[in-house]
């Protein structure tokens, strides 16, 4: 549930909304070149390896991957692995983010917008050989609409679904009960109709157990073991033309500083780190021969997310989340003792811009700033005021509730993120001063207490689609989890009927300008609230070896990340250089080109964001 995000300078705030996958923009079919040079519906050239061997791609990645089941998928990696093997109604353009062709050729709503109609290409086909239909289509939206465990990973784009059917083989018509503005923005896989419907129970199904994986993407699942790799080779077949690469390799390295290490010896290519590389880490790689350090604006934040008190859909109350912090005036007194210019000049160390709301500033369409009035900047002095108001008071060094007991309070953290840790020591020591003590738990897996409700605070972080459906749902009432402890798409289980109201407006909204108002109401919510505190825009820090990587697509295309897109592009699009090669073990490779790519750190669940459930463990959760 949660990860970072790299930042990148905020940009002025616009509404001009018409290139965004969603509402009108929906209506305007975009084609031409998604990686340069390369047209849309072009094969790419084959690279072959210097000795002519096979290619291979490894990526070398600091997160497991939770499920390689499109179904279940939440973590970052486990979402850009399901893009790579499935196709997706549309995609996203590498420049602009506005809605292209993916399965569907075309999409267009009736009058009244209530039912959309997609052309689905005819040169699309399942790596078993059978012809990729609308009926595959059909069959993947009314198993998400009629299965609780289906819907699990992507159930917010099919909940307002009224009838979903495959009139031909060509032709899918979806009926909503309301308006939706998703429409262009539907970012779930589809899978073959044929392999899925044997599956029994879909809340167990990892989709590992036979190999290789039946697919329409740019790539096929060959194999994979928890916690060591993912396997997958080019389809040969894919519609949009063969990747350069003959295989890609996602290699697991538990530690970040080895990932580096192996990328100066040449035994990976790409490393991308938690989900972004330290500072000191990108610094230190600089100068280096034969490696590029790539810095771009993210796609994710970095927050703090508090327990409002976990509970069921149906209202069970579980967990043992502090009951101070269901009071605000607690909350926001929190928030109101970071120091955000601290933690960006001395953690991030400029490589990252000041939070403010829950869409980053990349998205400049959807970016929200709280007024001067509103702001929550750093005020010791009024958090100290809102703690006394709210009963906890100083009792010599610390605060005291009504019923006598200190104010002492636990964060989960991710072990594996050095943000984390350097993050916690600030908190401690800022809340120290205000009378609250703090317990930094940093696990390796913090999905286990985060479903359970048993934390009070987490750093949380997602990574956010451009269409902003999807981050804002995870925080609805349909969010939380059907029974005590279960997994469920809800970041930290808020439930607001305002906040749910706002974002049903949002969804039913087509205009853009105004859907965007509505979003930026939703955000304001958020942020007044104190559940969230959005602490920092983490910039992407990546690095590869130009010796085995010859070129590479970033998106956005002018400056943007290589790790995390939205969509499969660069991979999809990478070069091998003619001289280099490795053969990602660490030994000197014979065999082909590697190109190792990679080390995604994910970082925290909750409002750390990195994922809690499934997206609980890793950092840049949804892609």
């Amino acid at each position: 549930m949660v990860e970072r995000v790299p930042p990148r300078s905020a940009k002025p705030r616009t509404r001009l909304r018409v290139l965004l996958a969603s509402g009108a923009a929906a209506l305007a079919l975009a084609a031409g070149s998604v990686v340069p040079g390369v047209p849309l519906g072009a094969a790419p050239q084959q690279a072959q390896a210097a000795d002519g061997g096979k290619s291979t791609l490894t990526v070398a990645v600091a997160q497991s991957a939770d499920s390689m089941s499109p179904f279940l998928a939440q973590k970052l990696l486990s979402t850009s692995i399901t893009r790579l093997m499935y196709d997706f109604l549309t995609n996203y353009d590498t420049k602009d983010n506005h809605a292209i062709p993916g399965l569907a050729t075309k999409w267009e709503p009736s009058a009244d917008k209530l039912t959309w109609t997609y052309t689905i290409r005819s040169d699309s086909k399942w790596s078993d050989g059978q012809q990729a239909t609308a009926e595959d289509a059909a069959w993947t939206f009314n198993k998400m609409m009629t299965d609780e465990a289906a819907a699990q990973a992507n159930g917010n784009f099919v909940a307002n679904f009224k009838k979903v059917t495959a009139p031909s083989p060509t032709q899918l018509v979806i009926q909503l009960k309301e308006p939706q503005a998703t429409m262009a923005a539907l970012d779930v896989p589809i899978v073959p109709k044929h392999v899925w419907e044997k599956v029994g129970d879909f809340s167990k199904f990892n989709n590992d157990t036979s190999f290789p994986v039946v697919g329409n993407g740019p790539f096929i699942l060959t194999d994979y073991k928890v916690d060591q790799y993912v396997k997958l080779k080019a389809n040969k077949d894919f519609w949009r033309g063969k990747p350069k690469f003959d295989e890609l390799v996602f290699k697991t390295y538990k530690d970040q500083d080895a990932a580096v290490a192996a990328l100066r010896k040449g035994e990976v290519s790409f490393v991308a780190g938690s989900p972004a590389l330290t500072p000191a880490q990108a610094a230190s790689l600089k100068g280096e021969k034969n490696v590029k350090v790539n810095e771009g604006p993210g796609r994710r934040f970095f927050a703090l997310a508090a327990n409002p008190g976990a509970q069921t859909k149906d209202g069970e109350k579980f967990g043992n989340g502090n009951k101070a912090l269901l009071d605000q005036k607690v909350r926001q007194a929190l928030f109101l003792s970071i120091d955000r210019k601290t933690i960006i000049d001395k953690v991030f160390q400029g490589h990252a811009v000041e939070g403010q709301g829950y869409i980053p500033p990349r998205f400049s369409a959807y970016h929200w700033q709280p007024t001067a009035e509103q702001s929550l900047g750093y005020d010791p002095a009024k958090a100290a005021k809102l703690l006394d108001e709210a009963g906890y008071r100083l009792k010599g060094d610390q605060r005291v509730g009504k019923d006598g007991k200190p104010l002492d309070l636990r964060i989960l953290c991710h072990a594996t993120d050095p943000n984390d840790k350097a993050i916690g020591k600030y908190l401690k020591e800022w809340w120290g001063k205000l009378g609250i003590g703090l317990k930094v738990d940093c696990l390796d897996d913090v999905s286990v207490p985060w479903y359970a409700g048993e934390y009070d605070l987490a750093f949380d972080g997602w990574s956010v689609n451009p269409d902003p459906d999807f981050v804002l749902g995870i925080h609805t009432c349909a969010a939380l989890p059907a029974k005590a402890k279960d997994s469920a798409s809800t970041d930290n289980f808020i439930c607001d009927k305002k906040y749910d109201e706002l974002y049903r407006k949002q969804l039913a909204e087509y205009d853009p300008a105004k859907r965007a108002e509505i979003v930026d109401q939703m955000q304001s919510w958020l942020y007044d609230s104190g559940y969230m505190s959005v602490i920092a825009y983490p910039n992407a820090l990546e690095a590869y070896r130009t010796d085995q990587i010859k070129s590479i697509t970033t998106m956005p295309e002018a400056a943007g990340n290589i790790y995390g897109q939205d969509g499969y592009w660069s991979w999809w699009s990478a070069v091998p250089a003619s001289g280099g090669s490795s053969d990602g073990s660490g030994g000197s490779g014979s065999t082909g080109v590697v190109v190792g790519i990679i080390v995604v750190v994910v970082v925290l669940v909750g409002g750390g964001l990195f994922i809690a459930m499934r997206r609980r463990n890793t950092a840049d959760d949804r892609e």
